[in-house]
């Protein structure tokens, strides 16, 4: 039986009025199932995910600060224009979160439930920034001994999706793989996961400093986006790799553009000319939106190529259960290696919500990620 009755949970509410709430409010908890645990959460990453949800489309340079100390609300205008793309949740909070980790401190009378508690375990299932969370046994994922919360708080989000990556290029024939915002954490475990799998990986940066974070963990090809040369250095590094499938967290503006197009000039490298283009498919798969503007295509790449999306949640419903139990428990095998995250630091949900912090956060920039620890005072 659980002994735990209330939670703090971080909200997100938009209004009538077009105004974005974020604040700290009790919740009550339930008993757990008999197939669930309680678990308290002890840390629990902001992923860019998260932020769609917590801050959704606010003009965040309207914030203001409110309420107090130990109650913190931030409140922020919704442009009109965009209130549409939220309709479906005015009027309704929203707790935020998408993984966590923590400690089992009750348990449902199932033996598998019952055979956590007292374990540090990863979660996943969305209302994470909170004290405490209920959830199904079998999607806590045990952690070895030894492993703190902290360090095993980013294994779904991040890890699932650099191995749904590889996966997807596997089953759609592809070799390699071009990845942009490649020195982020979810960047450096594509790159060791590619390593450790021989597999090819062209990494896409902004800055020098991020080339050589991604040249000290052992990446072979990166380029700059930001150099003159970026055009010629990404197309000789994707005749050199044959990688023409990319996952591009950009979105917007010319990156899927570039990428395909230096594919294409790659591909035809040598080839007699055809109006149609070659042969070879081209496959940009946007699966993030770190640039809002809109998404720039050309065609200069003939007629074989394909820009679509790609979710880590619909990628996991795909390959099944089983697939995804393997998966996971290689992440929880290489939690402190391949899978390793590092953070800027971490706050308290009181500090998540300080203005302050949350426009640092709220920037996205590449390799700059926050850690919530719900009992962390502050």
């Amino acid at each position: 039986m659980s002994t735990v009755n209330q939670s703090r949970q971080i909200q997100s509410l938009i209004t009538q009025e077009g105004q974005l709430e974020l604040s700290i409010v009790t919740v009550d908890m339930p008993e757990p199932a008999p197939d669930e645990v309680i678990v308290r959460v002890e840390a629990a990453p902001i992923n860019p995910s998260d932020l769609a949800l917590l801050t959704g489309p606010a003009d965040l340079r309207t914030a203001k600060q409110g309420g107090t100390d130990d109650a913190p609300v931030i409140t922020a205008d919704i442009p009109r224009k965009l209130m549409g793309t939220v309709a479906g949740r005015v009027g309704e909070p929203m707790a935020v979160g998408n993984e966590a980790a923590g400690v089992v401190v009750a348990a449902g009378s199932d033996e598998a439930a019952q055979a956590l508690m007292g374990k540090t375990v990863a979660i996943v299932g969305g209302e994470m920034f909170a004290s405490y969370r209920c959830v199904k046994a079998m999607m806590a994922l045990p952690m070895l001994e030894g492993i703190a919360p902290a360090e095993a708080a980013s294994s779904f989000v991040n890890p699932m999706t650099a191995l749904g990556m590889v996966e997807t290029m596997r089953e759609e024939g592809f070799t390699a793989l071009v990845h942009t915002a490649a020195a982020s954490n979810l960047g450096q475990m594509l790159n060791r996961v590619c390593i450790a799998d021989g597999i090819e990986l062209v990494n896409i940066v902004r800055k020098p400093e991020q080339e050589e974070i991604l040249r000290e963990i052992g990446a072979k090809y990166v380029v700059n986006s930001s150099a003159d040369s970026f055009a010629e250095d990404l197309t000789a590094a994707i005749e050199a790799t044959g990688a023409y499938l990319a996952f591009d967290a950009t979105g917007g503006g010319n990156m899927a553009n570039t990428i395909l197009t230096c594919m294409e000039r790659a591909a035809t490298k040598g080839m007699e000319y055809n109006r149609y283009g070659s042969d070879t498919l081209k496959k940009v798969y946007v699966y993030g939106r770190l640039d809002l503007s809109p998404m720039q295509l050309t065609a200069a790449y003939g007629f074989s190529f394909s820009v679509s999306g790609w979710l880590l949640t619909p990628f996991l419903q795909r390959i099944g259960m089983p697939r995804m139990l393997e998966l996971r428990a290689r992440v929880a095998k290489e939690i402190r290696t391949t899978f390793a995250s590092h953070y800027t630091a971490e706050v308290s949900m009181e500090e998540a919500l300080s203005l302050d912090i949350l426009m640092e956060y709220s920037q996205r920039h590449t390799g700059q990620k926050y850690l919530i620890n719900p009992h962390k005072q502050g």
